[in-house]
């Protein structure tokens, strides 16, 4: 008995699919925001490993606590600077910036 062909799709046709190919601007638009949702995560992850409230962080860098929950949250841009603060002096972590 043949099986029946389910119409799988790869996450790339998805993200084609629902948001454009790459290069398009509604597809650049979602790469951003996504960018923007992983460096969050990163950084939360990051201060959870320095066993750090957002408030401590925010402290160690100069900023309110609103302000790191909105990074965190992927809610606002973030400026390469600020990266840096909290990344390095924040976490003591070093960045190092890589284009492909």
């Amino acid at each position: 008995m043949a099986a029946k062909k389910k119409n799988i799709t790869t996450f790339n046709e998805h993200l084609d699919k629902r948001y454009g190919k790459r290069g398009t601007l509604k597809r650049i638009e979602f790469e951003i925001k996504a960018k923007a949702f992983l460096i969050g995560e990163l950084i939360k992850n990051e201060r959870h490993v320095a066993k750090l409230t957002q408030e401590q962080l925010a402290d160690k860098i100069g900023a309110k606590k609103s302000f790191i929950s909105r990074i965190e949250n992927g809610k606002t841009d973030i400026q390469l600077s600020t990266l840096y603060r909290i990344l390095e002096m924040g976490l003591g972590k070093k960045v190092e910036l890589r284009v492909r």
